[in-house]
């Protein structure tokens, strides 16, 4: 392809797509000092509508980068999920057990803020015209190399001023949504089908007399099935379900100019009967969609390309994931990007990311084909004994509690998932995220979320649980466990790169309570700072800690465990199983020189 060469540049991450996938990986690897930069084709952020539900496990990870005071303060939280007012929206072992809802300009607005601190903008509008990558297996396998070259073209320059620019990146990101121009070049292919059930999305300032409509309400109907989504301020956001007459042209094809708000306001009505709903200001944005669920057979090329978020999994918006598992897809690949980067991991942890995500996506698909269809069933009557009866569209969506919430996240066995000594921490299921818990700090006797204590700061966290400190056998095995901990050939120097605090965080968790405990009696390797060390016992209130060993199933000698950077728990060994970290970290990590 000829090239008009005007200007060049190298890049460690070259972002393509600036919706909610792109934005976190960039915002992820602005914080850790990685050169990334992000365009998009769009002149400027969505401003209205789009996604706009928050998944409880969203919110922790929201609260680990630092934002969630921000996302509190704009969001609206959902409690109840009105099938019968009664059922919960979340998982029990969630953080935050409840739903929020903002519009995805306002999320991607708070990660655009956060990595604007460290200098990178978004910039727009560009789109990708050509990309070549390497084909030299030496260079593909040197995380050094620049192998993808990238054409961009600049939609909106000054008079006389280049418009191409020739980009040689490292690692390239496609976020480019469903119909992602970099998945094309590839002949990545999606894999699934397209369902027939076509929706209208409404946001409006609604007038009303429904009753609930301040709750996520799943409302089923001889009309048709109905979802409503209270939202920021006074918003509500209505899914309704539409008939082909509705929508559909002669050639079977979703005709937008059939249908328009009022439209999907009249079929709504149909739905809430005896209530009413209608528009108390203007319409704030509206959309049509055919529900489709399909995955991507691969997210990679050559770990030098990848895909994330719709560009790689597309299905229907009513459980609210879309949005959630594309954030989740490039929190889980920021981490594996900069350790690769920083020259501490192998570039084949990054095959880890096609392993971990796209099996989630396959059994999100499974799922939302489940959900979409009892979602859009007709209820069950005598006349329609085929129908969707009450009890089980209320059973179905308890019962995904865990799935929708993301809480129930869980990675198979990897170099990265190691589940050998689970029985050590019977309750922090190994490939799961840390389960919250409140312990106390024991200098100060301060309460403090264990959640809290493992930021996305691309460390990963040795929790160290001592057992009782004030055992003076007990302390003696600590004291030699610190002391092996030391030694140049154990993870923590062999992988530290000479700033093993760079790369490793440890924490320590004693039983002993808290007026009998001494933690300066444990040596410093195993308290950094005075904030690293904790007990589990209560706060001087009795209003919080205490039961986390419990909690944790953490057996009363103690445990070792390893926290990945994304919050999810790589490995579980005994206080005497060095070894085993050890060879856990070598199978993907990159020895000091």
């Amino acid at each position: 392809m000829p090239i008009s060469l005007t200007q060049e540049s190298n890049v460690d991450v070259l972002v393509i797509g600036a919706g909610p996938a792109g934005l976190m990986c960039a915002m992820a690897l602005s914080h850790a000092g990685v050169n990334v930069r992000i365009v998009d084709r769009r002149p400027a952020k969505v401003k209205a509508g789009q996604a706009d539900g928050i998944q409880p496990r969203i919110i922790e990870v929201f609260q680990s980068y630092g934002l969630a005071d921000r996302l509190f303060k704009e969001a609206v939280q959902v409690h109840v999920a009105c099938t019968d007012r009664a059922s919960d929206v979340t998982a029990p072992t969630a953080r935050y057990p409840f739903e929020m809802a903002l519009h995805q300009g306002a999320i991607e607005q708070i990660f655009m803020d956060s990595m604007a601190s460290k200098g990178v903008e978004v910039e727009r509008p560009i789109i990708p015209t050509f990309i070549e990558l390497s084909d030299d297996e030496a260079v593909l396998k040197d995380p050094t190399s620049h192998p993808a070259r990238v054409v961009l073209k600049h939609l909106d320059v000054e008079d006389g001023k280049p418009d191409t620019e020739v980009v040689y990146a490292k690692f390239v990101i496609g976020c480019d949504g469903a119909h992602s121009w970099i998945r094309k070049q590839f002949d990545i292919t999606m894999e699934g089908e397209q369902t027939d059930y076509i929706w209208g999305v409404v946001d409006l300032i609604p007038e009303t007399d429904f009753p609930d409509i301040r709750n996520r309400c799943a409302i089923h109907s001889h009309n048709g099935s109905c979802m409503v989504i209270p939202r920021e301020g006074d918003k509500v956001r209505l899914y309704t379900q539409l008939s082909d007459k509705d929508v559909v042209d002669a050639k079977g094809r979703v005709d937008r100019s059939k249908m328009g708000p009022d439209n999907i306001l009249e079929v709504a009505n149909k739905s809430l009967y005896p209530y009413t709903i209608s528009a108390s200001h203007e319409i704030d944005w509206w959309t049509l969609y055919i529900i489709g669920q399909r995955v991507a057979d691969r997210y990679s090329v050559h770990e030098r390309v990848l895909i994330a978020g719709d560009a790689c999994h597309t299905h229907s918006p009513k459980a609210g994931q879309g949005m959630n598992a594309s954030m989740n897809d490039t929190h889980n690949l920021a981490w594996k990007l900069a350790h690769v980067l920083r020259g501490c991991a192998d570039i084949s942890l990054l095959k880890t990311y096609e392993f971990e995500r796209r099996k989630y996506a396959q059994d999100l698909i499974n799922f939302d084909k489940k959900f979409a269809t009892l979602f859009s069933g007709k209820p069950r009557t005598e006349d329609n004994e085929d129908g969707v009866s009450h009890e089980e569209f209320l059973e179905a969506f308890q019962a995904f509690g865990a799935f929708t919430s993301g809480i129930g996240v869980h990675y198979q066995p990897s170099a990265i998932v190691n589940t050998k000594h689970q029985s050590f921490a019977s309750n922090l299921i190994i490939g799961q995220r840390v389960l919250p818990h409140v312990f106390i700090h024991a200098a100060n006797f301060q309460p403090v979320e264990m959640q809290d204590l493992l930021p996305s700061d691309m460390r990963f966290k040795v929790l160290v649980f001592t057992g009782d400190t004030t055992d003076k056998t007990q302390l003696k095995s600590i004291r030699s466990l610190a002391k092996e901990l030391a030694e140049p050939e154990r993870f923590l120097n062999r992988f530290g790169h000479g700033r093993s605090g760079a790369v490793f965080d440890i924490l320590s968790i004693s039983s002993a309570k808290k007026r009998q405990s001494n933690y300066t009696d444990v040596p410093e390797i195993l308290r950094s700072h005075w904030s690293k060390f904790l007990l589990d016992d209560g706060d001087m209130y009795k209003r919080s800690g205490g039961g986390g060993y419990e909690a944790y199933g953490i057996h009363p000698s103690g445990a070792i465990v390893v926290v990945r950077p994304d919050g999810y728990i790589g490995m579980v060994a005994p206080l005497n199983g060095l070894q085993d970290i050890d060879n856990y970290f070598a199978s993907f990590m990159i020895s000091s020189p």
